[in-house]
């Protein structure tokens, strides 16, 4: 019998309907958590949340969040919190990437990865530390990017509020130390086979060959392999190499890590 890293915990995923997210909420609930799935798609977190639970056994429930409008937040933490008791463990994963050149960014759309990205980060750390501060323990775990410690071309409003990210991770971890509740954050490398990347229509193999992210680039396989020469593993991350790391930071084997950053990146960053 398979020994589950996380049994007993409770846990909540904002963006987890697709791609990471649902990847996340799966290993999360395998790993013996019940699972509060939170995502501003109804129907398809709707169903992914009834599928892993019947996969895993686990209590598995949706909800409709758009995390940059505080009442839902708070709602749905109140949901997790009756339905739970308690909340150990906090994914921060909502996300959206717009890829434009500096000079060519519409305002409105880097606008809103900052509004996501950043703001929907804060409300959902500020109504994490809500539940955590009654029960005095708590893991928060924000999924970031190396992004958000390398600037990126034609990507500056992503990079941005991944560097803000950063220092908003280590802000609250040092407030919330003496609490009891620990704060950090996972930094992939490029999910080369996720479908971040891969979506025909709005991936960003196709966003950066269209903004002319990669010099020279006259195809997707170009695009490809100039991001996985950068890697000295030689592949893209991959959904469980996160995973991995969202299970470590959600144990107690992590106990004495706060305030951190943690590369997945294939050494890409170092």
């Amino acid at each position: 019998m398979t020994c589950k890293q996380l049994e007993g915990k409770k846990a909540f995923v904002t963006g987890g309907a697709q791609g990471l997210g649902e990847s996340i909420c799966l290993r999360l609930a395998q790993e013996g958590c019940d699972v509060l799935i939170a995502d501003i798609n109804e129907e398809v977190v709707t169903k992914g949340a009834l599928k892993i639970a019947e996969s895993t056994g686990q209590d598995v429930i949706a909800a409709k969040v758009d995390v940059t409008d505080e009442e839902s937040v708070k709602s749905a933490f109140d949901m997790a919190s009756d339905r739970f008791g308690k909340l150990d463990i906090v994914v921060a994963n909502a996300a959206i990437l717009i890829a434009e050149p500096i000079a060519e960014a519409c305002a409105e759309k880097w606008r809103a990865v900052m509004n996501v990205n950043l703001f929907g980060t804060f409300l959902t750390l500020k109504h994490a530390s809500r539940i955590m501060k009654k029960q005095g323990n708590g893991s928060i775990i924000v999924i970031n990017s190396k992004s958000g410690k390398k600037g990126s071309a034609a990507n500056s409003a992503y990079a941005a509020s991944k560097f803000g990210g950063i220092g908003l991770v280590q802000s609250v971890s040092l407030e919330l130390a003496a609490l009891g509740i620990r704060c950090n954050a996972i930094c992939p490398g490029n999910l080369l086979n996720g479908t971040l990347w891969t979506d025909p229509e709005k991936g960003l193999f196709k966003q950066y060959l269209e903004a002319g992210k990669v010099p020279g680039a006259k195809n997707i396989e170009d695009v490809k392999k100039f991001y996985m020469d950068q890697v000295p593993l030689r592949r893209g991350c991959e959904y469980e190499d996160v995973g991995n790391m969202v299970v470590y930071l959600g144990s107690e084997n992590s106990s004495y890590m706060t305030g951190q950053a943690l590369n997945v990146t294939g050494g890409q960053m170092m």
